[in-house]
């Protein structure tokens, strides 16, 4: 049994460590809350996936408790993915014999194989990190991989009316906060630049961020291009669909968020936009991705000595690692 991470993006990241266990012969459950459960689903070496009934805050001990008798005696081995003492507790309360997980917030008896907990300044890239938990030493390399359905695909954007290949993704939201999202208003001209339409997606917090930057784009556009309309379908979709809309995009362009995991794992190309966070961290895999990063480059001056900071917002006010990456940039390396 496998104990999901509680974000997209994380869960993209664990595809590597279950397809090793998938290939050394072990047969895979993995138990997910509600809104990471669809990225599994897109992951061929999952036998099945649970949906946990829990929410978000407190041990919820008598559901973890009730579940936990439900699936006593099925498996032999639990690896617990987040470092939480609640993500622990299921396993340990179904008796699986074998929980393996890293040392983290008081939970040195519910597991059975611990791994050191390295220091956040330390810390390898998530791949890596959760791939280390199957044993093996040569995880560096891992990619995710994810799969989508081609008939899902077909029928998705048959409904929408979309072509594929006939359009761009943004995706300009941030869960973690407004220090990872790239300014509306470059958005919205990189919008007017292209010459396909756009396709928006994001959570249902964010409908209001796309419907902005949809609405923007389209008013501010040349009559001659009136043709040329960008849609916001944030809110509106399912995670699967929204898969399927990424997977027939021409590209995709975003910021460090979980739907930029998802199309690197389908291998679409994608520039990813990076403020206070690292890409040495949580980049984009694959080799259709670029990255933008102002950290990185020798020639933007004065250097951005404050990146990565991590924070929710920027702590200094001017949040010049995202509004000077302009949209001509963006365009240049789409």
């Amino acid at each position: 049994m496998i104990i999901a991470p509680q974000w997209i993006g994380d869960a993209v990241m664990t595809e590597p460590l279950l397809r090793r266990l998938h290939a050394r012969g072990e047969r895979l459950t993995v138990g997910a809350l509600p809104w990471v459960a669809p990225v599994y689903r897109a992951m061929p070496q999952v036998a099945e996936v649970i949906e946990f009934p829990f929410a978000h805050g407190g041990l919820q001990f008598k559901a973890r408790r009730s579940l936990a008798r439900q699936i006593e005696g099925r498996f032999d081995t639990a690896y617990v993915l987040p470092n939480s003492l609640k993500s622990a507790l299921l396993p340990f309360l179904a008796s699986i014999p074998k929980r393996v997980g890293y040392l983290g917030e008081a939970r040195l008896g519910l597991l059975t194989h611990r791994l050191k907990n390295p220091p956040k300044t330390k810390r390898p890239p998530m791949v890596a990190f959760y791939s280390a938990l199957s044993g093996d030493t040569d995880v560096a390399a891992d990619r995710p991989q994810l799969v989508v359905d081609e008939t899902q695909v077909s029928a998705t954007l048959a409904q929408l009316g979309l072509l594929r290949g006939g359009y761009h993704v943004f995706v300009p939201g941030a869960e973690y906060g407004p220090a990872k999202r790239w300014p509306v208003g470059h958005f919205v001209e990189l919008a007017q630049r292209l010459t396909l339409p756009v396709v928006l997606l994001g959570s249902g917090k964010e409908a209001e961020l796309c419907e902005t930057i949809a609405a923007q784009a389209h008013a501010q556009t040349h009559v001659e291009q009136s043709a040329i309309r960008s849609q916001s379908l944030a809110g509106r979709t399912s995670l699967m669909e929204a898969f399927a809309i990424i997977a027939g995009a021409k590209n995709m362009v975003s910021n460090d968020t979980g739907l930029m995991h998802v199309a690197a794992a389908l291998g679409v190309p994608q520039v990813a936009i990076f403020g206070s966070s690292s890409p040495l961290h949580t980049p984009p895999l694959s080799d259709a991705a670029q990255v933008l990063w102002l950290k990185n480059d020798p020639s933007y001056q004065p250097p951005l000595d404050c990146a990565p900071c991590f924070e929710r917002e920027c702590p200094l006010g001017h949040m010049r690692c995202l509004k000077d990456v302009s949209a001509a940039r963006v365009l240049q390396v789409l």
